[in-house]
């Protein structure tokens, strides 16, 4: 190996410095997210185990014909928006109950948690941070840099913070999560905001909007397919971080791929894998169907 004719910058002890300042000075705001993740995550999976599986199926089946219903365009014949409207539900019917019948539904769950905890996480931050960078060029700016540093990592370096600050379990997963899912709802809040005609900016003004007003009313309706799209990719990222987070200690069907993996055992770990692959589906096509084809 050819040394380097510069001195070594210590980028390596400045991270281990600073991960030992935060663990030092911030533990009682890195146990408060322990204990706020964990009770949303361990309430909402009680919530979801509660439920017997023939009612939550045809409760999610109901849900998905209704989304599929409102966003078929009006214009077409009531029978045909309801025939167009099957195809969802019975989609989650035959998938929902393959996962029952291979024994996979309380890690399912477990799973459908983790991942709606993470993305109500990753969309609480990032649409806001979104709507300031649509607003900001200088917070643009600035912002981007740190997503693209978030999507070019690899996902495993994200495992390494959130096992250090937050131990082993489902809350670094989710953790690690977050900051994976992330990027996509900020860019695209951003860019829907800012591909907003400039006609419309100009008639908001010319009737008085104050910048709130103007945002409720004018901006997030007109960029809202834009931002179900950042949405929609969001709980996919966030699905497909639920193998990798399985390494620091998260449950559900990750861990059970984790499991195949480890004992070379082929057949559970496909069916896990399979379990993931229908509930990424079935999230994919509800969170596509929240926008009436009308409004796109």
């Amino acid at each position: 190996m050819t040394p380097s004719p510069f001195p070594r910058l210590p980028i390596g002890s400045f991270i281990e410095e600073l991960v030992e300042w935060i663990s030092d000075n911030l533990g009682w705001l890195l146990d408060a997210i322990t204990d706020i993740l964990s009770a949303m995550v361990s309430t909402l999976y009680g919530l979801l185990s509660a439920i017997p599986p023939t009612v939550l199926i045809i409760l999610i089946s109901i849900i998905a014909f209704a989304l599929k219903f409102k966003a078929i365009s009006k214009k077409k014949h009531i029978k045909k928006r309801i025939l167009g409207s099957l195809d969802l539900p019975i989609l989650c019917i035959a998938g929902l109950l393959l996962i029952w019948d291979l024994d996979l539904w309380d890690h399912s769950m477990e799973t459908l948690s983790l991942v709606i905890v993470s993305t109500v996480v990753a969309l609480i931050i990032g649409i806001p941070l979104g709507i300031i960078a649509s607003h900001s060029n200088r917070f643009n700016q600035i912002i981007r840099v740190f997503l693209d540093l978030m999507q070019t990592m690899p996902s495993f370096v994200y495992l390494i913070p959130a096992v250090i600050f937050f131990g082993l379990g489902n809350v670094p997963g989710i953790i690690a999560t977050v900051v994976f899912a992330m990027p996509p709802a900020i860019r695209l809040t951003n860019l829907g905001i800012r591909q907003i005609p400039v006609e419309l900016i100009e008639v908001s003004d010319a009737f008085g909007a104050t910048p709130i007003q103007k945002l409720v009313k004018v901006e997030l309706p007109v960029a809202l397919p834009t931002i179900m799209a950042g949405v929609n990719q969001c709980i996919m990222l966030a699905l497909s971080m639920t193998v990798i987070a399985s390494m620091i200690g998260a449950g559900g069907l990750g861990y059970q791929v984790l499991y195949g993996i480890q004992r070379v055992d082929i057949g559970s770990g496909f069916e896990a894998g399979l379990a993931i692959v229908i509930i990424a589906i079935i999230l994919d096509r509800l969170s596509q169907n929240l926008v009436p084809v009308r409004e796109r």
